[in-house]
């Protein structure tokens, strides 16, 4: 690697995220200072996210990338890759965390040259409380693109500030989509794994926040998850076994039901799901979703803050 030039560049979409960004940039600092660029897109902010990140910029490499405000953190976070440097990237959202160790463990990764580097994560709460874990059902080292494409179909168990990824390849395959704000990370690493060898390293280096004012709460229509959930099924599912297919479609009726609002499940379309699985689907399903620690570690955080248990990623 040149001298001078970073390894690694991690993207950051802002948007009023005040509360919890300085926790985000603390996280990064704590690895150090050297290896890595923060690319960081204020996408409009009210409050007092620009003057944050301005002030970080004097204690970590932060550059910030200037953008209109769109509201929409797929295109912020595209237009970040671009302008990045280094040959890894990865995101990490304002509310999110990386834990101890995570930059020497991915820098021991990349030796390898992987396109993909994935890793499991823990729910954290507002306060930065440990809610549970998240774990990916992946097999530790190379991973087969065939079985990761099988199992991550399912559900999207990669919580979004754990990848790193070849920027190079994430270019090629044209970045993220823009027209999926629930769905576009999903979609992304089904997209990259085509790219080049994939690695799991099986130790939480991330923390992914749960809370009540993020986008995936506070965004309620029911009909655009179900179009974006379901455009990833279109793309993705159609070369993938029958069996793999059914479990992938009761996920996203789960995971709808889980987000509608009192009194709006559509119980014939998850009944029907749940019916055409059978004993080894349902195991495929149970596996491959998460279900159980995706919902437990919202029912934790009910006890502190009272809101949807609705099932991210």
């Amino acid at each position: 690697m040149a001298a001078g030039r970073p390894w690694l560049s991690i993207v950051m979409p802002a948007w009023n995220g005040e509360r919890y960004l300085q926790a985000a940039l603390e996280s990064v600092r704590r690895e150090g200072v050297e290896g890595y660029e923060i690319l960081a897109v204020d996408d409009g902010s009210t409050d007092r996210t620009p003057e944050i990140l301005r002030s970080w910029a004097a204690l970590v490499p932060l550059r910030m990338v200037s953008r209109s405000g769109s509201g929409n953190w797929v295109a912020a976070s595209n237009a970040a890759l671009r302008e990045a440097r280094g040959r890894y990237a990865c995101f990490l959202h304002q509310d999110d965390l990386w834990l101890p160790g995570r930059l020497g463990a991915i820098e021991r990764e990349v030796s390898a040259q992987p396109a993909l580097i994935v890793h499991p994560a823990v729910f954290v709460g507002p306060g930065g409380e440990r809610l549970g874990p998240w774990r990916c059902p992946l097999p530790e080292g190379d991973v087969d693109p065939e079985l990761f494409a099988e199992r991550l179909i399912v559900q999207n168990f990669i919580a979004i500030p754990a990848p790193v990824f070849e920027r190079e390849a994430a270019l090629r395959a044209g970045g993220m989509d823009e027209s999926l704000w629930y769905t576009a990370d999903w979609d992304f690493w089904l997209r990259l794994a085509r790219e080049g060898t994939i690695r799991y390293l099986d130790a939480p280096l991330a923390g992914f926040r749960v809370h009540p004012a993020s986008q995936t709460m506070v965004r309620t229509d029911a009909a655009d998850r179900r179009r974006q959930l379901e455009a990833v099924l279109e793309r993705h599912a159609r070369a993938l076994p029958h069996a793999v297919q059914r479990a992938a479609r009761l996920s996203v009726e789960v995971n709808l039901a889980l987000a509608a609002k009192r009194g709006a499940v559509r119980w014939s379309a998850l009944l029907g799901a749940l019916a055409r699985l059978g004993p080894a689907g349902l195991r495929r399903y149970l596996r491959d979703s998460r279900i159980f620690e995706r919902v437990a570690a919202r029912l934790r955080l009910r006890r502190i803050v009272p809101f949807s248990t609705a099932a991210d990623g």
